[in-house]
């Protein structure tokens, strides 16, 4: 069958018109690559400063932000564990700590998981912190101790001090008494001597008394009175 004049130049035109469309269509889907592929490295590193480099890392970032709450957390010593909440995507994290610093930390979405996780890493606290328990109470019961052994050496050296004031005392008292005991017995000494030499004195005043008498004819003096001061002397 043959084509008219006409035709031929309508089907001529349609195929000129479809080859245009397809280099432009083509035309536009390399200028979109073109354009797009400058911005796809800055995509790729704004995407790798934003995403952390760890479970630990990711925790931080979230409980900065207050992205997690907390749900449970149990310290035994200086070891601690955590149970914490997402609530947007209902995601999980256990961490175990040592002195607030992140040791180990699991993310899931399962709570059983999450709950036997955190009971698991509080066992965990309790055997590890034994130690550092008992180092502290040992270490309390030490220093009791020494504060002991200072107040019993300070108890100590007072009584050592009192008693060696307290023989002094005694060895002065003992001395004051042997120096009484020695001025007493020379007293004693010189009072009797004294008395003898008055028993003496008053015999011979008694003589010389009976003589004059014997002499003038007077009575003499009784002798009972003259005997009288020397036996209360004695």
């Amino acid at each position: 069958m043959k084509l008219s004049a006409r035709s031929r130049f309508q089907q001529a035109s349609l195929g000129l018109f479809l080859s245009a469309m397809t280099l432009g269509a083509q035309a536009q889907v390399v200028q979109n690559t073109t354009a797009a592929k400058p911005a796809a490295p800055a995509a790729a590193a704004a995407a790798g400063e934003a995403a952390p480099s760890s479970t630990m890392a990711e925790l931080q970032q979230l409980i900065q932000s207050r992205g997690v709450n907390e749900l449970r957390t149990t310290y035994n010593g200086n070891y601690g564990a955590s149970l914490l909440f997402k609530a947007d995507d209902l995601t999980y994290y256990v961490a175990l700590f040592q002195q607030k610093n992140f040791w180990r930390v699991l993310k899931t979405s399962s709570e059983s998981q999450a709950e036997q996780t955190y009971k698991l890493f509080v066992d965990q606290t309790a055997q590890l912190a034994d130690v550092d328990i008992r180092r502290i109470k040992l270490d309390a019961e030490r220093a009791f101790t020494q504060r002991q052994i200072s107040a019993n050496e300070s108890r100590l050296n007072t009584l050592q001090n009192d008693l060696t004031l307290q023989r002094k005392q005694e060895e002065q008292v003992t001395a004051r008494q042997e120096q009484a005991r020695q001025e007493a017995s020379a007293l004693a000494a010189e009072k009797a001597a004294a008395s003898d030499q008055l028993t003496t004195l008053q015999r011979q005043i008694r003589a010389l008394e009976e003589q004059q008498s014997k002499i003038s004819g007077l009575p003499s003096a009784p002798q009972a009175a003259a005997s009288t001061p020397a036996r209360r002397g004695r």
